[in-house]
């Protein structure tokens, strides 16, 4: 990075920071730290909601699915839109009317506090861990791009977030996620026209886009139904919608956003915002993955996106040979696969259906091939972590490392300053929604509801900034023992999906089903919970088939049938 890079990172990180403590000046109430006193705006909610959602994972994540998977994935939010509506209409005016603080203060009120308290700790148990992931995904890649230690980046990046967190509450996460948002939509933006910019003089965006499209990238809606198959129309819109009710609708990182809202009316927007807004925003980050590919058809890319395990196999010369042969079959490759890719924009300029479909078969077969030799990159790193035993454990997927690498590699210095920024800023964004709805909820739940008016309003003020810096150094802890998985974006789903299921039935129920009692409905939530985490870990061995979005779909309808069961046995109805 040169010093114009690191002057745009550190200036555009100070702005945000002392914009939102700036914002809170005034916050001196317990309500003002966890609620900013429901002042707020719809585009503030709206642009809040989309900020806590849309992690530093997002930003690192998804072009990495989009350049190795396409389009399918914008399938996953296909039922935030639907989720979004049924929330404003059933959900938002019964919070509104009992006027909470946390979303599961309403269950104490419809059942007990027993089921209250287990509800909010499978969020707090759920959250607590996404918080560590969000902290750690960006911060082991960042650390392979910057040069610094991963602890060190771990406790940089933590650290600033619990400053501001902790000093501002809701209202600097709310402030700062506006300006982070402005901040993260604009880097990709100025992204996607470098992108373009950067083709050869020869091809032109739609050459690039035909292209994409006769590989296919642009492939979105996929109908076949398949239990197994993670992204297709009917995962999105049962198990994704199903996934986003309780996501929006009762984690508290989510709902202490909206609750922020001056009126029902304008946190109604907020959620509608939000859910216009954010399919067509992944749409566009999936897109500019797909741009990052097509760049590379042009461009050689590295034949492994993770410079520091390059290293790696580098540093022993028994590797360093056979990745050196390695790199001459990609390169052979990439050669072919250029040519290749010319004759397909020839024939569709000439609108030559046989020429397409003949540079098609063999794009095919070469991208086959490349694919072999990137897992035969994965093999030897294998291979080194068996023969060199005792070193820390090696991420062979590249994935994550994709749109990183281009921005370090082929972006213009100031503009690598700023696409960092965006990562910076979208990881506080959401760390920070994360570390105050733990708070909040921790001091609502469970201190303040055990001690009730014992202590004063400035007691519970100063014990939510406490729970937010005791949360922080949780999430800290997480994420200096976390490691990666397949995908990042994908690990933070999978662990929302092992609570959201569970916890939305419990909502359901309390809604609509009034004749289920509290016990019920919690040992009914208890059992949810245990079949959720079963057939989680007997997928992981293979026992069982099932993509990790069915799971959302499964915990509720679980725990909603075993509760009516359960309050029929209750009540003598059930023989």
């Amino acid at each position: 990075m040169s010093n114009l890079d690191w002057a745009v990172l550190i200036a555009t990180l100070a702005f945000i920071i002392f914009y939102g403590l700036w914002k809170t000046r005034s916050v001196n109430s317990t309500e003002s730290y966890i609620l900013g006193d429901r002042e707020l705006k719809w585009y503030t909610i709206g642009l809040s909601i989309m900020a806590t959602q849309a992690s530093a994972i997002t930003f690192l994540s998804t072009p990495g699915q989009g350049f190795d998977d396409g389009m399918r994935f914008a399938q996953f939010y296909f039922g935030l839109p639907i989720a979004m509506i049924i929330l404003c209409i059933f959900v938002l005016p019964i919070f509104y009317r009992l006027k909470v603080y946390t979303a599961y203060e309403y269950l104490e009120n419809r059942f007990d506090l027993k089921t209250r308290q287990f509800t909010a700790l499978l969020f707090l148990t759920g959250r607590g861990l996404a918080a560590g992931i969000t902290i750690y995904a960006p911060a082991i890649i960042l650390s392979v791009i910057l040069g610094w230690s991963l602890s060190w980046t771990i406790l940089i990046l933590g650290t600033i977030v619990i400053m501001y967190t902790m000093f501002g509450g809701t209202t600097a996460v709310s402030q700062t996620q506006k300006q982070q948002m402005i901040i993260i939509l604009s880097g990709l933006f100025v992204a996607f026209l470098v992108i373009i910019s950067k083709l050869p003089t020869e091809v032109s965006f739609n050459d690039a886009v035909a292209v994409a499209g006769q590989m296919g990238k642009l492939n979105v809606v996929d109908f076949e139904f398949d239990l197994d198959n993670k992204y297709n129309m009917w995962s999105a819109l049962l198990g994704g919608t199903f996934l986003f009710l309780s996501y929006f609708g009762t984690d508290q990182s989510q709902v202490q956003r909206y609750l922020s809202g001056k009126t029902l009316t304008e946190s109604r927007l907020g959620l509608i915002f939000n859910g216009i807004f954010k399919v067509p925003m992944q749409f566009g980050v999936l897109f500019v993955g797909i741009m990052v590919f097509m760049f590379f058809q042009f461009i050689k890319p590295p034949i492994h996106f993770n410079p520091a395990n390059v290293e790696i196999l580098n540093s022993k010369p028994e590797y360093r040979d056979s990745l050196a042969l390695v790199q001459a079959d990609f390169d052979e490759v990439f050669e072919q696969k250029k040519a290749q890719i010319g004759t397909m924009i020839a024939a569709i300029d000439n609108d030559d259906d046989t020429q397409i479909a003949s540079a098609k078969k063999e794009l095919n077969v070469l991208d086959r091939r490349d694919r072999i030799i990137r897992k035969e990159v994965e093999g030897l790193l294998s291979s080194y972590e068996v023969n060199y035993p005792g070193l820390t454990s090696i991420e062979k997927r590249d994935t994550d490392y994709i749109f990183i690498s281009f921005v370090t590699s082929h972006l213009p210095h100031g503009l690598i300053g700023l696409l960092l920024a965006v990562i910076f800023a979208a990881a506080m964004s959401s760390v920070s929604s994360e570390l105050s709805a733990l708070a909040s909820c921790t001091t609502v739940d469970f201190y303040r509801r055990f001690f009730g008016e014992k202590y004063s309003d400035l007691h519970y003020l100063r014990a939510t900034k406490g729970f937010t810096f005791l949360w922080g150094l949780a999430a800290l802890a997480f994420a200096g023992g976390a490691s990666l998985f397949e995908n990042l974006i994908e690990f933070v789903n999978i662990v929302g999906s092992l609570f959201y299921g569970t916890i939305l039935g419990i909502f359901v129920v309390g809604f609509f089903l009034k004749n289920v009692k509290a016990n019920a409905i919690f040992w009914a939530a208890i059992v949810g919970e245990i079949c959720v985490v079963s057939i989680f870990t007997m997928d992981y061995y293979g026992t069982v088939n099932i993509a990790y979005l069915w799971l959302n779909l499964i915990g509720c309808m679980i725990t909603i049938f075993v509760s009516l069961i359960f309050q029929g046995l209750m009540e003598g109805k059930i023989e």
